[in-house]
């Protein structure tokens, strides 16, 4: 008579189907990390500032580029150019939403002040509480 031999469970995890996903993950975001990235191209003003502390919060950036069209990051339009009354009904709903977004202002380097100012204007208008300015860091 044979001896029968009891087979122990297995106890290995079998994890080269993880590496599959995880190498699947990482090449949609390596392909969707570059589309991620929009806006408008502004060459900002360059002056020595401090960066903005980490916050929870993405904030509302309203970029004013050389022909003094206006552009916000929020929306699905954030390529396209906005008018003031556009900024104004879309910054006041976003401060309806969520009170205490920080709101950022970029302007080319080459668009006029009366512009920046005008836009600075519409913030406040739309109940802004305070509006930051963003700048480049000055090359050495």
């Amino acid at each position: 008579m044979r001896q029968r031999i009891k087979k122990r469970p297995m106890s290995e995890i079998n994890v080269v189907p993880y590496i599959d996903v995880m190498l699947v993950l990482l090449i949609i975001f390596m392909v969707t990390a570059p589309l991620l990235s929009q806006g408008v191209k502004v060459d900002l003003p360059q002056a020595p500032s401090q960066p903005l502390p980490p916050n929870e919060k993405e904030p509302v950036i309203v970029n004013v580029d050389k022909a003094g069209q206006f552009f916000i990051n929020y929306g699905d339009t954030q390529d396209k150019p906005i008018s003031a009354d556009v900024l104004l009904t879309r910054v006041s709903a976003l401060l309806k939403y969520q009170p205490e977004i920080p709101v950022l202002v970029g302007g080319d380097s080459q668009v006029p002040y009366g512009q920046v100012v005008q836009v600075m204007t519409l913030l406040q208008q739309a109940g802004v509480p305070s509006v930051g300015m963003i700048t480049d860091p000055p090359e050495k």
